[in-house]
């Protein structure tokens, strides 16, 4: 009777602290993601940064570009979005040249901001599911979808790992090599928390780290 007292006191405290975990890493994802969204697909087709800028030369508004440089950028952006612009209705070839090499600039431009080596436009479909998702939320106002995927998978990552340690530290005192697996499943499961608190306590790095 004892036992099973224990054991049921044992998974609620275990249920307790991974939704505890869960929650605490869908805050750090939300956090990293508002962060790091351009720096992850800033460069890419289907990325806000070229999206905007293809949407500012359709509607001859620079200013929709602007917010993604900073003021001593902003001269070298407007001048050659202006050269862009003039060009739109021309040689379709000649435009589409000069385009590229806009959006390569505003592209370039930005990850100097951040600290960013630019290494070239990506093609659309080269961003990861998880920050399309991401997107979707934004676009559509709606975060249910995301969190509830997202929490999800945290959840089942943190188990994993926690459960791994769990299983090995009963026998890790058996053997050395048995020790070595338990250790590494130790230190997997305690530097991913790790992790976790000091991006909550200090935030997210910079995009360049």
């Amino acid at each position: 009777m004892k036992t099973t007292q224990k054991n049921t006191k044992e998974n609620l405290t275990g249920n307790f602290l991974f939704k505890g975990i869960a929650s605490a890493m869908l805050v750090l994802m939300f956090t990293v993601f508002t962060g790091f969204q351009s720096y992850a697909h800033c460069d890419s087709y289907d990325g806000p940064v070229i999206k905007e800028a293809l949407t500012a030369l359709k509607t001859n508004n620079v200013n929709l570009v602007l917010k993604w440089v900073n003021e001593s950028q902003e001269k070298e952006i407007i001048f050659l979005f202006n050269k862009t612009a003039k060009l739109r209705k021309g040689d379709k070839e000649v435009y589409s040249i000069v385009e590229k090499h806009f959006l390569e600039t505003l592209v370039r431009l930005h990850r100097e901001t951040e600290g960013v080596a630019f290494t070239g436009l990506k093609p659309a479909g080269s961003v990861t599911p998880i920050i399309k998702m991401a997107d979707e939320s934004l676009e559509k106002n709606d975060v249910n979808v995301l969190s509830s995927e997202l929490t999800g998978h945290i959840e089942k990552v943190v188990k994993e790992k926690y459960e791994k340690a769990m299983m090995l530290s009963k026998t890790k005192d058996e053997s050395v090599q048995k020790g070595r697996e338990y250790v590494a499943a130790y230190v997997d499961y305690t530097h991913t928390l790790e992790g976790i608190h000091a991006i909550l306590e200090h935030g997210p790095a910079s995009h360049g780290h």
